[in-house]
């Protein structure tokens, strides 16, 4: 995880499930072949309908169609991103796509303990409603020390809830990789 996490956002609304992050019909793809890999990111949000999801500018897409990454780095969203069912297909996806954070006022709790455990994306949450105050397409910054996100575009600053102890795994990549550096796994395992 980075200290500052810089990007353009792309905002949601509530209630984000995991077929709406990443469809069924894509899950065929292979997680392990770079080829087949890289369609998880161009498939990325590909099932959020565009009326009433916060979409501000009309149906902007998350990944343009012929491409395998997002021009957006950060996605803000309402309530329960992340609900259904319990892939972590989701997350995966989204950092597939080169997002590298979600600031949502709450999570499902698999697909935050899924962001966590494979280091996909950093799961901020906000006790504000962001979605009502950021566009899709504003600049963001997110101090990840601090728990600040900055509205380049704007100038507002929002402070989010502080990652606690998650900071150290996301720190180390996964939680795999944090269990190796705290010695609770060998190294070569």
């Amino acid at each position: 995880m980075k200290d500052i996490i810089r990007g353009l956002a792309y905002v949601v609304g509530d209630s984000i499930d995991t077929d709406q992050i990443i469809p069924a019909q894509h899950l065929v793809y292979s997680l392990t072949r770079p080829e087949e890999r890289r369609l998880y990111g161009r498939y990325a949000l590909s099932g959020v309908p565009a009326e009433g999801q916060g979409l501000p500018f009309g149906n902007i897409p998350f990944t343009e169609p012929d491409a395998y990454k997002s021009r957006f780095k950060i996605v803000v969203a309402g309530k329960n991103f992340g609900c259904g069912s319990s892939r972590e297909h989701a997350p995966f996806a989204l950092q597939e796509a080169g997002c590298e954070a979600v600031v949502a006022e709450s999570y499902a709790r698999i697909f935050y303990r899924n962001a966590i455990d494979g280091g996909f994306v950093v799961p901020f949450e906000t006790p504000v409603r962001l979605i009502d105050k950021i566009r899709t397409g504003d600049e963001l910054e997110i101090d990840t020390r601090l728990a600040k996100l900055t509205n380049l575009t704007t100038g507002e600053e929002f402070l989010l809830h502080p990652l606690g102890e998650v900071a150290e795994i996301l720190r180390a990549g996964n939680l795999f990789e944090y269990a190796r550096k705290a010695g609770l796994i060998p190294t070569n395992a």
